[in-house]
């Protein structure tokens, strides 16, 4: 670390408990660490450097940028470098009473703001020599209250997504301290609607290079939804064209969609060839309508397919919309915030789960696709909080079974090598008195295999860890539940358990 006037407060502890009081930025609470254990959930490093008596503290990022952390559970970034942090709680001691403030406040209001702060502080302490002590010796210059409210704001504002805190043992994030950023889309969206400029343009290189990248086809398909201009169709069926490469994707259907909506039944035949491309979009658009169909029978078919899937309001899409093209433009760390600030949401509020139609039930389903998000992105322990949740939500005996084995399956594969033997007891307690009829066939069909296979595959790291007593357990388990198999359903098992029993021998001797 390269800041000079942290190293001089290191250095000279008149200065360093000056910094300490009044600024309340204390280099001696830097050794009593947070008050709970947090990580990134980008998973860069941190470094304590500070507290202050509030119980908050002070990180540094790997870049330099200094993340502050309340001890309430807010978090955001307040300088580039830790030098800049202290510019910042020196000059503006009333710092955290003025995240909320906007340059659009005016300098007015903004003075006033800063004042009243002051004030209140002075009331306790005198700050004005001590500030001016601190600046002299640091060689910060006396900036207005009004600068540094602005470059606060400025910095809160990169907090998301690459410093989100999290707590480390339970996986929530930190609430974001200061303004709130721009709605996900719009950095998803930025080079879509880059491109359909560029194809509104003109730019044949554009037209070449966007219609043949299948993740800038999509991107800027989603562009044009959200943007639709009249003089879009020829564009719009050079996009559809192409993106039939991909198959029956839900912008192939918002291709033909935003087509069909100029009723033009010179395309007719382009949708229907569209339509015959392979299966899957013979199902997709199987309401094409056909060869003859008049123009308003076009639009119509156009906007009731708009009306229920797309709609021109981005904050209608399906979240899954912006995290997966997040995802497949490598904006790895904004799909994770958001998809972590979406399950937060979820077990803070299972009220959300609430179907419309049957309140008194619940839509578990957007637990166990955030499970799946999470487990692609491959971030394990954010998967395993969604799919306990949704485990823990089943109400059928098959549900339960079905989703307690794959929270095994993630347990063991993150590691958690006991929590995954639990799970598969709990698997089998269920087996043992389902409670309902739903389990009346499971040995014939693949969960019935899938969940032998799990036990077996959990043997084998249980055996690879060492623990050959547990490993010895879980592989009796699993040969009560390939004995219960039908032929076909254990067939498929057999080598793995040949495998697994070998190697617990082999571990054993």
């Amino acid at each position: 670390m390269t800041d000079p006037a942290l190293r001089l407060l290191r250095q000279d502890r008149r200065l360093a408990e000056l910094a300490a009081f009044p600024f309340d930025f204390d280099l001696d609470r830097a050794a009593h660490g947070h008050v709970e254990e947090v990580r990134l959930a980008s998973g860069g490093p941190l470094e304590t450097v500070a507290g202050d008596d509030t119980g908050g503290t002070y990180f540094v990022c790997a870049d330099g940028s200094v993340l502050y952390a309340s001890s309430e559970g807010a978090a955001g970034i307040i300088g580039s470098s830790v030098d800049e942090a202290l510019e910042l709680v020196i000059g503006l001691p009333g710092w955290r009473g003025c995240t909320g403030l906007s340059p659009e406040d005016g300098e007015e209001r903004i003075l006033a703001h800063v004042a009243e702060l002051e004030d209140e502080i002075r009331e306790y302490c005198s700050i004005d020599e001590e500030r001016d002590e601190l600046r002299a010796a640091l060689g910060f210059p006396a900036r207005s209250p009004v600068e540094l409210v602005v470059k606060l704001r400025a910095a809160l504002l990169r907090t998301e997504p690459d410093f989100v805190l999290l707590n480390a043992e339970e996986g929530c994030a930190y609430d974001r301290m200061g303004p709130p950023g721009p709605p996900v889309w719009e950095p998803v969206l930025a080079a879509g609607r880059a491109d359909l400029a560029r194809l509104r343009e003109g730019d044949r290189t554009a037209w070449r290079e966007v219609a043949e990248d299948p993740v800038r086809r999509r991107v800027t398909l989603r562009a044009a939804q959200f943007d639709r201009v009249e003089g879009d169709l020829d564009l719009l069926r050079h996009l559809l064209r192409h993106e039939t490469r991909s198959s029956m994707t839900d912008e192939l259907r918002l291709a033909a969609v935003l087509v069909g909506l100029h009723g033009d039944t010179g395309d007719l035949p382009l949708l229907l060839e569209v339509r015959e491309t392979d299966f899957d979009t013979a199902c997709g658009l199987s309401d094409v309508p056909e060869p003859g169909a008049g123009a308003d029978e076009l639009r119509q078919w156009a906007r009731t397919l708009d009306e229920s899937m797309f709609g021109a309001d981005p904050s209608d899409e399906p979240l899954s919309t912006w995290t997966d093209l997040a995802r497949d433009q490598g904006m790895t760390d904004l799909a994770r915030v958001t998809l972590i600030r979406e399950l937060d949401r979820l077990l803070m509020d299972r009220s959300r789960l609430r179907r419309p139609e049957a309140p008194r039930t619940l839509a578990t389903a957007p637990l166990r696709g955030l499970a799946r998000d999470f487990e692609e992105l491959g971030d394990l322990p954010q998967a395993l909080r969604a799919q306990r949740l949704y485990a823990a939500l089943q109400e059928t005996a098959w549900d339960r079974v079905s989703a307690r084995h794959t929270l095994a399956r993630l347990e063991r594969e993150a590691g958690r090598l006991p929590q995954a033997a639990d799970s598969l007891a709990a698997v089998r307690d269920t087996l043992a008195a389902p409670g309902d009829d739903s389990l009346r066939h499971w040995q014939r069909v693949n969960l019935g295999r899938y969940v032998a296979e799990e036990h077996y595959r959990l043997a084998l790291a249980l055996a690879g860890a060492g623990r050959l007593e547990e490993a010895r357990a879980l592989l009796t388990a699993a040969d009560a539940i390939l004995d219960e198999l039908s032929d076909n359903a254990a067939n498929g098992v057999r080598e793995l358990a040949g495998r697994c029993a070998a190697s617990v021998r082999e571990a054993a001797s």
